[in-house]
């Protein structure tokens, strides 16, 4: 098959590396289709050949949805397909809206593994999911995607990706012709399993001129089909261009399998070729990108010719269900009150590098899996990096970013967008939270419009005004970041609270209190227990009534640091008074640039992150989510999902209690880009053999309740409780909106009065969820309920 370079779900530095998915070799397969139009046959798909389609039947009678089916004779456990377009400079029949499904018998289908909606150019699009066995693959076009009047689909090529397992490398011996040993950058640290050292061939004094060698003595014979290299990830210098792979029994006597050149990029890279024997040798021609005469790596792996085996996911640690494709790259997530997803990316789809006023959004609807592509250009705002607040009346108030003065406001009532006035302040990464008189506080954000004393301002929605808060100071809440105030000031985790006060629980380690009345002030609030300062962590309010806040993982600076498993709880009583701090359960991972989500229940579910935190890579990427239960205090470790999510990724609740994961990198033609989501079903929702549990379903409520005031609700069987979940909006790990409130009620049967918190400070108004829970601890569907004054 040649040599293959594909993207390798890196692990964390605490979970093994072992595993990979890797292109198929498609020769003896066979494709099927509904329909195809003469000369233009299903089995070019997969012929090698990107010149030669599969297109769907010109006649009318066969419009879409269209079909194409693939028999890889052989069982495999499938993680991803990847769809390449036609190459031509047509555009017609290119995929749009989009289901991917697998089989073992090609009859028996379930539900798909994949959905969503692939943008339209003729790039190649790669789908990964949540690894099954399957011998049969079905991809089926519902819409073309530049034109929904069209009804053609056609394919250039479809590659088929499958896991495979890693040797284990304990008692490997290895070896190198170059070593630089001022740094100790040894050939053993590329079997270390830790992606953040390196070997490195000499570069001080006269470096050793290229080629180079590395040499594995795996100690015994064994059969590979394969070697992984994955090049450094802190610095381009030393990535491998043209190689050859050599294997030997006796370390003298030499034979070739394997030759390429690899591209000049971070990404994992693969060489495939079946070989028996004791040592290999990977011999390094050139550097990628001519920097230099020297050779790096920080893991090299051989690929075991034995499958790994496939156990079936634990329902008690929850269920992965679907990916989901987008066309942008979702770093921003915003819930609406019509049940549907705000998603935007940057004035690019997939990059960030640029201001030119115009951002580029998505509407998704969980219940259909549609999206609805958008350009906002007439509020000339870039809102990439912004702060991200709903509004009393559930409108999107979007601040600051890549256009650092500016404000945009979406009213999903009416699907329009408008400016709002600018701020005082330019700021970027800033943190904004409404306050309980239904202004929206701000502060920090010197990522954009310049760096430092970016103290509080205050909006007021009513008003269309931004007023300077001039005693709330940025100062007493920044981190001792090693790039300085222009990392230190970022992502503060603010929290609404009484009178019209904010919390800021971190990510400093030093807190405060800030008075958003008039002038202001700003009061510390002592320190986070012993934790440090805790950039890209977590910080959710999950229990409003009692002031809880968990606060969770980060690191001491924004990049290049390495991230904490610490997890801390704070509780908020009278203002301007320093809060309860306990520290509480540790997770297995470190992480930063992660996401937490209050679920339902109360429990919080944190997924993806990574240990050595560096924006634009998944080095160290964590894929084991965790679940917290603030009755134990005891993270629970989840399985495991099928994409990293590290910097900028989201994580939402969704109203049927499942979660949104999504997102990350944005960084052009770079090799952590992800347009996906995947929808996380968490155990609350599942039975011992894995089939959904049956639901309380809320039969009546009231859409509407004001603080202090009771709801009356109905339901179709007895519940035990109920809770309110505010709506979330996240971006780089900040979701100032999410909040949970348990609430108090009465009755019983199927009939239940609950009682809104008399505190706007506490019952933020706005749009809520209602979840209804039973005795089980099985969550309704929500039904949206909207608090006012």
């Amino acid at each position: 098959m040649g040599f293959i370079k594909y993207l390798l779900l890196a692990l964390s530095l605490q979970q093994a590396v072992s595993a990979a998915t890797i292109p198929l070799d498609r020769t003896g397969w066979t494709a099927t289709a509904d329909s195809n139009q003469a000369g233009d046959e299903p089995g070019r798909a997969i012929d090698g050949n990107p010149n030669t389609i599969w297109h769907s039947d010109y006649d009318p009678l066969h419009p879409l949805p269209n079909s194409i089916t693939i028999d890889m004779k052989n069982n495999y456990l499938v993680g991803a397909v990847s769809y390449q377009p036609r190459q031509d400079g047509n555009g017609n029949g290119r995929i749009g809206q989009h289901r991917v499904y697998l089989s073992l018998d090609g009859t028996n289908w379930g539900a798909p593994v994949a959905v969503g909606q692939y943008i339209n150019d003729a790039k190649t699009k790669k789908t990964t999911f949540v690894s099954k066995p399957a011998r049969y693959v079905r991809i089926t076009a519902l819409t073309e995607a530049q034109s929904a009047a069209n009804q053609f689909t056609s394919i250039a090529e479809v590659n088929i990706f499958a896991d495979v397992k890693f040797l284990s490398r304990t008692g490997w011996a290895v070896t190198a012709d170059s070593t630089e040993t001022t740094t100790g950058d040894s050939p053993a640290k590329a079997i270390d399993g830790q992606g953040n050292t390196i070997w490195h061939t000499k570069f001080t004094g006269t470096p050793a001129g290229l080629p180079h060698w590395f040499r594995i003595d795996h100690g015994s014979q064994v059969p590979v089909i394969g070697l992984s290299y994955l090049p450094r990830a802190d610095s381009a210098n030393g990535r491998i261009g043209r190689y050859t792979i050599q294997s030997s029994n006796d370390g003298n006597t030499w034979t070739q399998v394997a030759s390429g050149t690899w591209a000049d990029n971070g990404q994992e890279k693969f060489a495939t070729f079946s070989a028996t024997a004791r040592y290999f040798r990977l011999n390094a021609l050139s550097e990628a990108g001519n920097r230099g005469p020297w050779t790096s790596a920080a893991e090299i792996n051989l690929i075991d010719r034995t499958p790994p085996t496939y156990t079936s996911p634990t329902p008690s640690k929850g269920q992965w269900m679907n990916t989901v494709d987008f066309p942008i790259i979702p770093v921003a997530a915003v819930m609406l009150p019509t049940g549907k997803v705000l998603i935007f990316s940057s004035y690019k789809v997939d990059d960030y590098l640029g201001t030119t006023g115009q951002t580029e959004t998505v509407i998704w609807d969980p219940a259909t899996q549609a999206s609805t592509p958008r350009l906002v250009i007439n509020t000339q705002h870039d809102m990439f990096c912004p702060g991200i607040s709903l509004d009393f009346n559930g409108r999107a108030i979007i601040t600051g970013g890549n256009t650092s003065p500016k404000t945009s406001i979406y009213n999903p009532a009416t699907n329009v967008w408008s400016g709002g006035a600018n701020m005082q302040i330019p700021r970027g990464y800033q943190s904004t939270t409404m306050v309980s008189d239904g202004r929206m506080f701000n502060i920090g954000g010197s990522w954009s419009g310049g760096t430092g004393g970016k103290n509080g301002e205050i909006y007021s929605p009513a008003n269309n005004i931004w007023t300077r808060v001039t005693n709330a100071l940025v100062s007493p809440m920044l981190t001792n970041d090693q790039d300085g105030v222009y990392r230190a000031d970022n992502h503060a985790w603010l929290f609404a609270w009484k009178n019209r006060y904010v919390f800021q629980a971190g990510p400093s380690r030093a807190m405060n209190w800030y008075n958003s009345n008039g002038a202001g002030s700003t009061v510390g609030a002592g320190n986070r227990g012993s934790d440090g300062d805790a950039m890209n962590g977590n910080a959710v309010m999950y229990d409003a009534l009692a002031g809880k806040i968990l606060t969770v993982g980060g690191a001491p600076s924004y990049q290049n640091s390495v991230a904490r498993k610490n997890a801390f709880v704070i509780t908020l009583g009278a203002v301007n008074t320093n809060p309860g701090v306990a520290q509480t359960g540790s997770m297995a991972f470190a992480r930063g640039f992660a996401n937490s989500v209050i679920l339902p229940d109360g429990t919080v579910f944190t997924a993806g992150g990574q240990v050595t935190v560096q924006p634009f890579t998944d080095t160290t990427a964590s894929l084991i989510p965790e679940l917290w239960n603030p009755a134990t205090g005891v993270w629970t470790q989840m399985n495991p999902m099928a994409i990293p999510r590290t910097y900028h990724s989201v994580g939402l609740l969704l109203p049927d209690a499942t979660v949104m994961v999504g997102g990350g990198g944005l960084c052009g033609g770079c090799a952590t880009n992800h347009w996906d989501a995947e929808i996380f079903v968490p155990p609350y929702l599942l039975n011992t053999d894995g089939s959904r549990r049956a639901r309380p379903v809320i039969n009546t409520v009231g859409n509407q309740v004001r603080i202090g005031a009771t709801l009356t609700i109905t339901t179709n069987a007895a519940v035990a409780r109920f809770s309110l979940v505010r709506f979330g909006s996240v971006t780089h790990t900040v979701n100032t909106d999410q909040r949970r409130i348990p609430l108090p009620m009465t009755g019983s049967g199927t009939s239940y009065t609950v009682t809104i918190p008399n505190d706007a400070g506490i019952a933020l108004p706005g749009y809520w969820f209602l979840f209804a829970i039973n005795s089980a601890g099985t969550p309704s569907i929500a039904k949206v309920v909207k608090v006012t004054l």
